[in-house]
This record gives structure tokens, C-alpha cells and sequence, in this order.
């Protein structure tokens, strides 16, 4: 099952900067969750998704990763074409929404100014994302982007430049498990056609296979 202690991770503050903002937040909206958002889906999922941070109007407000922002919107419409949700759509954390053999999390927890993260807050970070992927269940992990691939590896003791990232690549780990990279199903990518429909229901095609 999931090895994330949920308490410890909302109390979290490590990264000064983050936790300010969020404080700003909280201030600025106080219906929004704004702390750090925890991991959700399937206690024993074999597929982990792991995105970049959480968004100002989407996990950072509901507290579900990819929920109620417009990346999730190709997301969860993918996972329930491939039978890992049991619906296309997520609003809000208690819409009914169910992940099946699935997981979804982010490289940082908390949201960031303007959407990026310094790299010193992806490392600060990264001890939750390896407590994540220490479970044995995980077989198949998903990158969103090239920030989360690199978080993935780093979570897992290995070397970046031993790991290319690519869109649709697949990369058999030392342990017998599958790293498989997407562009990240943000607005930007969508809407400048970086990243389509289609190719992103290919990955999701391709590590269906591989799942079994």
C-alpha cells in the first residue's frame, strides 16, 4: 500500500518559499485547500502517474491531484478510456471519483509561484516521492514532463543521463519495473498541440500492455 504519512505531509513547511506562498494563499482564498496536496487513487495500484506540482485553481484548491484545473481534464478522460477511473471527469475531491490499479501524485507537493518549482524544492521534495515508490505493488510509473521524469529518477537512486527523457519512451529500471514518459497534459502542451489526444492515449496504450 501507499507509504506516505498523509498527517506529516499536510503539516509540511520545508521550503520556506513554498510555505509563504501557500500562507499568502490561504489568506487570499480561504476555502482552498492550499497545503500540500497528498497522493490519491488505488492503495494497491501497479500503475503510479506522477505530474510536476499541484495547480493555483486545481489540486491546490480541491486537494486532489489534477482535480478541477484544466490538465486533469485529459488526465482523467484517458484513465477512464484505459479503465483506471471510474469516470471521465473530476471537479472536486468528493465527486465520486475512483482510481482502479492507479495512483496520481506530484514531484512537489505544494503549489508553486507561477507554476515552477526551484530545484532545490523538487529535491526537498523527493523523500515523499521515494516513500511512494517504495511500495512493491508500483510495476509501471508515468512521468508528466521532463521535471517529474528526473524526480522519478532521483527517488530511485538513478542517474538522469542514464534515463533519456522522451515523449513515449519506456525505460526498464534496474528493478524490474517500467518508467514511461509523457508531455506533461498541461494547458499549454494541449492547447499549442504538443501534446495530442491521441498521443497520449499511445502511452497509455503502450503501458497497458506492458501492465498486463
Amino acid at each position: 500500500s501507499a507509504t506516505v504519512d498523509t498527517e506529516a505531509l499536510l503539516a509540511c513547511t520545508r521550503c520556506p518559499r513554498l510555505a509563504s506562498h501557500l500562507a499568502a494563499v490561504r489568506a487570499a482564498q480561504p476555502t482552498y485547500h492550499a497545503r500540500p496536496v497528498p497522493p490519491f487513487g488505488d492503495p494497491a495500484a501497479r500503475l503510479l502517474v506522477v505530474g510536476l506540482a499541484p495547480g493555483m485553481h486545481g489540486a491546490n484548491r480541491t486537494g486532489r491531484p489534477f482535480t478541477g484545473d484544466y490538465a486533469g481534464i485529459l488526465l482523467y478522460e484517458t484513465l477512464h478510456r484505459f479503465g483506471f477511473a471510474n469516470r471521465a471527469g473530476s471537479v472536486s475531491a468528493d465527486d465520486g471519483l475512483r482510481l482502479e490499479d492507479c495512483r496520481i501524485t506530484n514531484a512537489v507537493k505544494c503549489l508553486p509561484p507561477a507554476n515552477k518549482p526551484e530545484t532545490a524544492e523538487v529535491r526537498q521534495c523527493n523523500g515523499y516521492l521515494a516513500a511512494e515508490l517504495a511500495d512493491p505493488a508500483i510495476r509501471i510509473v508515468l512521468a508528466l514532463g521532463r521535471v517529474a521524469h528526473e524526480a522519478v529518477l532521483r527517488a530511485l537512486g538513478l542517474r538522469a543521463r542514464d534515463f533519456a527523457f522522451a515523449h513515449g519512451a519506456e525505460h526498464p529500471l534496474p528493478d524490474g519495473r517500467w518508467l514511461f514518459d509523457s508531455y506533461h497534459c498541461s494547458r499549454y502542451n494541449t492547447q499549442t498541440r504538443r501534446l495530442t489526444p491521441a498521443a497520449f492515449r499511445d502511452v497509455f496504450a503502450a503501458l497497458q500492455t506492458r501492465i498486463g
